[in-house]
């Protein structure tokens, strides 16, 4: 038994193990043991059902990867099986374009608003399949609305307004639609305390004083929908309130009633709309424990002669309940309700999809403005919503609304602000998953409609289990060992008890010690080589994190990505890697493939290899003094230039002069001489297809001549200019004459500084002796020893005439 358990064991890691180890590829990550399992792990997943694809040591798991690998792999593509699914549409009718004015008119089933009727899709799992839903407003489509009223004490002066309701009302819904039903029904409480008094006298008149009121009831279906406004009218007018004890009212009874008596209601398959009137708040599930109910609400028809006679039986229905069965018979509710209530009334109306909430006037007298409002806005609005899902399927929205907005996520379930005759659209996904844990792939239904509207969208779902080839497998076949397994896709699928590859072991007859021996390469201690597991005797290679790598051989001793590398990529990127050896491409060599044989990379701008200074080797230049450098050894920073390097030998080769002057043949004869008479006729770089070097060089006369080198076809040439330019000798007079004419001028320049520096010397000085000069300031007192020369005598008979 402990053998048994431990060959267990070892099976459960070939086939479920190793996930720390194979996280990449999805598809390499799921173990899949048939093609079913492995098209369910993913859309991208395939299987390969060639009988030749695994190699030794692959496990049969390893025929599941993506698909692109599986071509890598060498997979034939017919050998692929990657079934896709489809959409099939069965019922397309177009929605309708219909007009209130045109004289034909259109049963309600005959009126088309939701595109298409009826979808099949064929689910792969994780591939979603997209169609698109049309949805249009028709003009002048039929509606039926229900008017229900609290007929409490409180409520009597609505009543009276609410008495020509019908005949109003029919009149204005004429601007929207000519065939409107209209149906009246009216609520108090539940029929038992603490909501109502049980004593005789006041059970039959509940209300105080002279009132006269009739007795209290939870609901009473007044009149079927009906398209006589008349009758509305007359019904109403014959109706009285009554009285409860409590403030809150019984109108949850009421609504379920209406939603599920669609015959006694009279509702048709149109646009159902249903008011409910009240001034005061509601009771809810569990409310009826006050009264002693304690059954839950059946959300079922209890109408006798047009009234609920099970009000004291079971409880008010909780709001989920009232929202599954609103839901469920496409009903639209409007709560006409006073301003006192509206807080709570809103609140409902986020909980009940469809719902809309209007204030109330205290006497109803807003009644007919509030019903209108209240239908354009809930008609003015899409949202789609879907049945129960079965498990695995998954589905969203996307919305096209008016002027093009788009939705997702929530908003992608509706649009709003839709008018008479607009057309909107929606792209919806369904996806699976997984297949149906029966591990049946029967069909499976839902379905899709707009909230308040009959119309649906069936949509029937077929699932993809299992591989077109396994409905060609092959039962107790003899490719699988003693016929223990079923041969299909291209691999035995064992029967139960059955292991291995070939399903050759029985799970009861093989002994560990059996399974070692053979799993051990020349009787080393490592089983598998320590990179598989042994299974019947047989090694089973272990799979990478990447699909790429891969252990193969008998003992799982080889593999494809432990090779030499270069650059950091494996084989040099030139070559691939088997059993930890590289297979170089064509022109490239070295355990890493990292030698090109190729010598273009080596080829100097002069067309040599190397330059001339070098040889290629692995398609890299190896120079042969260190002095050279570069990719082409054609960098020398220690050398003197081309026209330095060659000057001496084409000055002694062409004009028997200079430093190799005594050598000049051992030396200098590597190059062809051409002697051309001027630099005209030397060749210039434009007409050459070849590197060309122009030199301007200087002999010891101080003579220049020009000459250019170039390497054509390994022949080197030197043009040279076969006549010196050297510089005339100085003309001695002239510059004899220049430096005495020279020293004269100097003489005169500096003699007439001299002066100015002198005159404006003495004139500074003398401007600073007159400016002191006009600065003196001379002592004006009197000498008092100073006596005048002149005497002056006046006349005594002078009288000054």
């Amino acid at each position: 038994m402990d053998l048994r358990l431990l060959l267990i064991a070892t099976l459960s890691a070939v086939l479920g193990g190793g996930w720390a180890q194979q996280e990449g590829s999805i598809c390499i990550k799921a173990n899949a043991q048939s093609c079913g399992e492995c098209i369910q792990v993913a859309e991208t997943c395939g299987w390969c059902s060639d009988e030749t694809f695994l190699t030794v040591g692959e496990s049969k798991s390893a025929r599941c990867d993506d698909l692109e690998s599986l071509k890598k792999r060498n997979c034939d593509v017919a050998k692929i099986e990657n079934p896709r699914g489809s959409i099939s549409i069965d019922e397309n009718k177009p929605v309708t374009n219909r007009k209130k004015d045109v004289a034909e008119k259109l049963k309600p089933e005959q009126i088309t608003q939701i595109q298409p009727q009826k979808l099949t899709l064929t689910l792969r799992s994780g591939e979603p399949q997209t169609f698109e839903l049309k949805f249009k407003r028709a003009e002048d489509y039929p509606i039926d609305l229900y008017y229900l009223m609290d007929l409490s004490f409180s409520m009597k002066d609505d009543l009276e307004n609410v008495k020509n309701l019908g005949t109003d009302l029919m009149r204005e819904m004429q601007e929207i639609t000519s065939d409107f039903q209209i149906g009246f029904g009216s609520i108090v409480e539940k029929t038992v305390m603490p909501y109502i008094s049980t004593t005789p006298a006041r059970f039959i008149n509940p209300c105080t004083g002279n009132q006269n009121c009739t007795r209290p009831f939870s609901y009473k279906n007044v009149l079927k929908l009906t398209d006589k406004g008349d009758e509305f009218n007359r019904l109403v007018s014959e109706q009285q309130i009554s009285e409860n004890l409590d403030s809150s009212e019984g109108g949850f009874d009421a609504i379920m009633q209406v939603a599920v008596c669609e015959e006694q209601i009279g509702w048709r398959n149109v646009t159902r709309l249903l008011v409910f009137s009240t001034d005061a708040g509601f009771h809810f599930a569990g409310d009826g424990k006050l009264g002693g109910i304690v059954l839950p609400n059946d959300g079922r028809c209890h109408l006798e002669n047009n009234t609920y006679t099970m009000s004291h039986y079971y409880d008010y229905p909780s709001i989920a309940h009232l929202v599954q069965k609103l839901s469920d018979h496409n009903i639209q509710t409007i709560f006409a309700v006073t301003e006192e209530f509206q807080p709570v009334y809103k609140e409902l109306k986020n909980l009940i999809p469809k719902s809309a909430v209007g204030t109330l006037s205290s006497n109803s007298s807003n009644v007919i403005k509030l019903i209108i409002d209240a239908y354009n806005s809930l008609s003015s609005e899409v949202i789609l919503e879907n049945g129960r899902l079965p498990e695995g399927v998954s589905i969203t929205y996307k919305s096209i609304c008016k002027n093009g907005v788009e939705g997702t996520g929530e908003n992608g379930r509706k649009c709003s602000n839709i008018s008479i005759g607009d057309e909107v659209s929606f792209k919806i996904s369904i996806e699976s998953q997984k297949c149906p844990s029966s591990g049946k792939a029967e069909p499976e239904t839902i379905r899709i409609k707009p909230l308040g509207f009959t119309e649906e969208v069936e949509i029937v779902l077929n699932f993809i289990c299992d591989c077109q080839c396994a409905t060609e497998g092959e039962p107790d076949s003899k490719k699988c060992f003693e016929g223990n397994g079923t041969f299909e896709c291209g691999a035995c699928k064992c029967n139960d008890g059955r292991i291995g590859r070939l399903c050759e072991c029985s799970i009861d007859e093989v002994r560990t010690e059996d399974l070692d021996a053979n799993c051990r390469k020349d009787n080393g201690m490592d089983i598998c080589s320590n990179n598989g597991d042994c299974v019947c005797g047989t090694c089973e290679c272990k799979k990478r994190e990447n699909p790429a790598e891969i252990y193969s051989g008998k003992y799982c001793e080889c593999d494809n990505f432990n090779c030499d590398r270069s650059n950091n990529k494996l084989c040099g990127g030139h070559g691939r890697c088997e059993c930890r050896k590289c297979i170089c491409d064509a022109n490239y060599t070295g355990s890493a493939c990292d030698c090109s044989l190729e010598t273009s990379t080596c080829l100097a701008k002069n067309g040599q290899i190397c330059n001339g200074r070098g040889t290629c080797v692995c398609g890299i230049c190896k120079c042969t003094s260190p002095k050279f450098q570069g990719p082409t050894c054609e960098i020398c920073p220690t050398c003197p230039g081309v026209c330095a390097e060659h000057k001496d030998c084409v000055q002694c080769r062409a004009f028997e002069v200079g430093e190799k002057k005594d050598t000049c043949e051992r030396d200098c004869s590597y190059f062809q001489l051409i002697k051309v008479k001027d630099r005209n006729q030397l060749p210039q770089p434009t007409d050459q297809s070849f590197p060309l070097t122009h030199c301007k060089e200087r002999d010891a006369n101080d003579c220049w001549f020009y000459y250019t080198y170039a390497i054509r076809n390994d022949t080197k040439e030197v043009y040279v200019v076969e006549t010196l330019e050297c510089p005339a000798g100085p003309d001695i007079i002239p510059i004899v004459a220049g430096v005495v004419a020279g020293i004269v001028l100097i003489g005169l320049a500096l003699l007439l500084i001299w002066k100015l520096l002198m005159i404006i010397h003495d004139r500074r000085e003398f401007a600073k002796f007159e400016k002191e000069k006009m600065n003196a300031k001379w002592d004006t007192g009197e000498n008092p020893i100073y006596k005048s020369a002149v005497t002056t005598v006046i006349n005594p008979k002078y009288e000054g005439k």
